[in-house]
């Protein structure tokens, strides 16, 4: 489980392709606190950590075929900046929202436009369930980022990013076209499916 806080985006130094799966290498600034099969979220989508070189603070995850087909994972390349948020801890402060590391799929960036020192990002997306939804002041995790919702509608939304945000993710390399990985609020996809439900009847 995460709070979709990003602790760090770190570049991607290394990818190597065996059979279906991906295994991606990232320099980052804690990998010698990191251990092998902790679980870590990158871009949003949690995976295990299977290799740690302390020396070269890098350390290695894998991502299956299923992965890469419902992420954006399968697009990076060497230098790109991954989101990345170790899980959370049980006594820990909740200061984003309930994420899963789960990505329901991608979406598309379709604006950027700066705003008196903070920026505004549109994103459109094809639901593949009708439960894929977001609602106006809701939550919602784009490449692991907890963000809240705003100009909500039915294929696409926007959320505001402060300067702190900006900086500290991947957010800063987005423009028209960037491919995002997205989160929908797991107590929204609950409600959308006992209504749907009820409704069909």
């Amino acid at each position: 489980m995460f709070s979709g806080i990003v602790e760090e985006a770190a570049k991607v130094v290394k990818l190597e392709k065996d059979k279906g799966n991906l295994h991606i290498t990232m320099h980052c600034s804690f990998a010698d606190e990191l251990k092998i099969d902790q679980s870590i979220a990158h871009n949003g989508v949690c995976l295990t950590v299977v290799k740690i070189d302390k020396e070269n603070k890098t350390f290695t995850v894998t991502a299956i075929q299923e992965t890469l087909d419902k992420s954006n994972l399968g697009l990076l390349q060497i230098n790109d900046k991954v989101n990345l948020e170790r899980s959370m801890k049980i006594d820990s402060l909740l200061d984003g929202h309930m994420v899963q590391g789960h990505v329901d799929q991608t979406a598309t960036c379709t604006n950027v436009r700066e705003a008196d020192g903070s920026w505004y990002y549109t994103f459109e997306y094809d639901p593949s369930l009708e439960d894929y939804i977001t609602v106006e002041k809701g939550s919602v995790s784009v490449n692991g980022v907890s963000l809240t919702v705003v100009n909500s509608k039915d294929k696409s939304f926007e959320v505001a990013i402060i300067p702190f945000t900006y900086d500290l993710t991947n957010f800063h390399e987005f423009k028209k076209g960037t491919v995002v990985n997205i989160e929908f609020d797991i107590i929204g996809k609950y409600v959308a499916r006992i209504v749907r439900q009820q409704l069909n009847k």
